[in-house]
C-alpha cells in the first residue's frame, strides 16, 4: 500500500536498495590481492586457517576485529523518500 507521492511497492524498492548498498559496501571493504604471512599491523603470524579462508588477508584476527569495530556506516537510503524529494 502506497501513500502520498509514492507508488505501490516503493517501500520494498527502498528496502532492496538499502540491502544492495550494504552488500556492495561490504564487498568493497574486503581485501583483494595477495595476502601476507604476517599481520601488517602487529607483525604476528596470520593463522593458516584464516589464510585458507581468506587468501587475501593482511591482518590477524585481533587487528581485523579492531578495524571492524571502528567502521562507521552512516546513511539512510532516502532515494524513495518523499522527504528527500522536497529538499
Amino acid at each position: 500500500m502506497a501513500g502520498g507521492w509514492t507508488r505501490d511497492g516503493a517501500v520494498l524498492d527502498q528496502i532492496e536498495d538499502t540491502v544492495t548498498d550494504g552488500v556492495l559496501t561490504a564487498r568493497a571493504r574486503m581485501p583483494v590481492g595477495e595476502g601476507t604471512r604476517d599481520c601488517v599491523e602487529c607483525g604476528e603470524p596470520i593463522p593458516d586457517a584464516r589464510r585458507r579462508a581468506l587468501p587475501s588477508a593482511r591482518t590477524c584476527i585481533d587487528c581485523q576485529s579492531g578495524r571492524d569495530s571502528r567502521v562507521v556506516l552512516v546513511g539512510i537510503n532516502r532515494r524513495g523518500s518523499k522527504d528527500s524529494q522536497l529538499r
